[in-house]
């Protein structure tokens, strides 16, 4: 799995513009938007979309919130959860992951090393992303940095396990992918770029 995160680099054209470049190249390349953006961008590209994060509300009096049903109605396959940017209280991420699953949204839940995966793989989320956040948007990757980390995670929780945090290049990937990661997470290395299509070809 390739899975970028726009976060908040783009916005309106630009980020319809990137998502089309990034259908043409590969229609299996899963895409993380902002809310506001995840109707149009399905409507006129139909890649699969996670938001970068929802909240646990129910229905209802609940002003300037995200709802589940609110990124499923718009197109969304699944959402973020507890990425570095956006932490979450565990008790919050329980309540949160519940909602999804009653949706069948997927989960990608962010953790910042091992001790947080393995409690956060009690609730059972659809994917475990290991993102050490002192890495995230730098040059060196947790693959390269602490290969050991990615590789007792598998073995130890043994889950759909993600790795992000500074994956920039093609020998980021193929060290994850042989250490047994069922994918990497990218973002300021393809929304930075002035090349995407190249960036997104190597990682491919």
């Amino acid at each position: 799995m390739l899975i970028i995160n726009f976060k908040t680099y783009k916005q309106g054209e630009s980020v319809i513009k990137l998502a089309k470049l990034i259908k043409k190249i590969n229609k299996n390349i899963i895409i993380a938007l902002q809310a506001t953006d995840i109707y149009r961008v399905k409507k006129e590209t139909n890649l699969q979309i996670y938001s970068q994060h929802v909240d646990h509300f129910e229905p209802g009096r609940n002003t300037g919130f995200i709802l589940p049903e609110a990124i499923k109605s718009s197109g969304a396959t699944g959402t973020f959860l507890n990425h570095s940017e956006h932490k979450l209280t565990f008790n919050i991420l329980k309540q949160t992951i519940k909602r999804c699953k009653k949706l069948n949204l997927k989960t990608i839940v962010f953790a910042k090393d091992l001790e947080e995966a393995k409690k956060i793989s009690k609730l059972k989320p659809n994917f475990i992303a290991l993102e050490p956040p002192e890495l995230i948007a730098g040059k060196i990757s947790v693959s390269q940095s602490n290969p050991d980390l990615i590789k007792r995670a598998i073995q130890e929780i043994k889950r759909n396990i993600l790795v992000g945090a500074g994956v920039n290049n093609k020998k980021d990937v193929q060290i994850a992918k042989k250490l047994g990661a069922k994918g990497i997470l990218v973002s300021s290395a393809v929304l930075k770029s002035s090349n995407p299509k190249k960036i997104i070809r190597e990682l491919l």
